[in-house]
Order: C-alpha cells, then structure tokens, then sequence
C-alpha cells in the first residue's frame, strides 16, 4: 500500500498518520507539502488532523485552497482512495468530495479522550477488517465535529449506507450521552458514493498498538492494505 500525507501548517498529526501506514504496510509514506501541485504515485492519499492555518476563517477552509487540492480532487477522480481524519474530514467537506459540514460541538467545548464508535458498514475498502455492528474504541480531539447534513443528503447517507462510523456507548446503543460532539445521528465518519473516500473525526491512527493502549484503529489500515 503505497500512501502520501499531505502536511499543512498548523496540521499536527502527519507523523502519526504515516506511521500507522508504515506499521501496517511496511512501507513509508511520501509526506506530500501542501505547496506542491502534484501527488507520487500512490494508492492512498491521507489528509490528517490538526489545526491547519490555525482554523481561521472555517475549519479547513484556507487549506481546501491550497495547491495540492487540485491534485487530490484529480486522484478521486480516478478512482484513488482519500482518508481524511478530524482536520482532515473538514477539509474533504470543504472541496466538496463528500457532503455536509463540521460545526461547533454541541457543548461548545475542545474535546480530548477515548469514544466508543460502532462499525454501522463493514463492507467498505476501510471498514473490512472489522465486523458489522462492532464496538471499537477510538480517540477524539476536536472542537468543531458535529456531524450536520440537510435532509436530502441525510436520506441519502443512510440509504446508501455510506454512514460506517457511529459514536455510541459500549453496548453499541447509540445514546444522546455518548454522541458526544452532538452530530446528526450519531456520525462519526462517512464515504463517498463509491466508497474510496472516507471523513472521520475519530483518530483510530493513535491506537494501532499495544504500547498505544489498544489497537482497535489497526483494523481501518489493515482494510486499506487489502485492497491497496
């Protein structure tokens, strides 16, 4: 699986995200400045969290202006996978290869701690190594992932079954107390129409192994790697 991180100023978790490719594949991933105007040849290209630009303006908005974006709308395009993680799912939303938008946490609070999230999609290239209706474990750190569509795209959302993440509580009930950013319907991550691209707020990169505390995120790199 040959991967390439995009690394913005002010993103924070770039090194993280490449090592959770390397532990996995074995290969290194290409970070990729967001000043340069076309990607290596890779399978995956990873867009991860962070503060780019120091949120000014909107999550994510002067970063889905910078050069490289052309070059990652064109690798959607042919069929490329995108992961996008917290700074990374707001920017995704931002050029528009996904819909709906990161607001404000319900509680209007920075949020900083390990959620229960349950695997609603276990058929996608990002979701295969775990099962249907599984309960992970996964750490947030954000301020803005309240999960917010219109209707149309909601219905769409859940007809299509491109909701794969959902924050809820260690039974896999999905509780106004676990959904703790406050996001319609409990999303915490979502793909596109074909399933290659994937926005998450949840960062499943800080639990790949023991020395980590867990390695519930594991199984999204590993899902990667089979089809990568």
């Amino acid at each position: 699986m040959k991967s390439a991180v995009l690394v913005f100023p002010g993103i924070n978790r770039e090194n993280d995200l490449a090592r959770a490719f390397h532990e996995v594949s074995g290969v290194k991933s290409h970070m990729v400045w967001h000043t340069e105007t076309e990607l290596p040849d890779v399978d995956v290209v990873a867009i991860p969290g962070g503060f780019s630009y120091g949120d000014y303006l909107r999550c994510g908005a002067i970063a889905a202006r910078s050069p490289i974006i052309e070059a990652v709308r064109r690798h959607a395009a042919r069929g490329g996978y995108v992961l996008g993680i917290c700074n990374g799912f707001q920017i995704v939303t931002e050029i528009g290869l996904l819909p709906g938008a990161l607001m404000r946490n319900a509680s209007l609070k920075f949020m900083c701690k390990e959620v229960n999230l349950r695997v609603d999609n276990a058929k996608t290239a990002f979701t295969s190594a775990y099962a249907d209706r599984q309960v992970i474990r996964c750490p947030i750190a954000h301020g803005e992932g309240n999960y917010f569509a219109d209707a149309e795209t909601l219905a769409r959302l859940e007809g299509e079954g491109r909701v794969v993440f959902r924050y809820c509580d260690d039974k896999g009930d999905l509780t106004p107390e676990a959904n703790v950013n406050g996001s319609i319907n409990s999303i915490a991550g979502i793909t596109d129409e074909r399933g290659r691209v994937l926005g998450m707020m949840p960062h499943p990169e800080n639990l790949i192994e023991a020395l980590q505390g867990g390695i519930d995120g594991r199984g999204l790199f590993e899902s990667l790697a089979k089809v990568a």
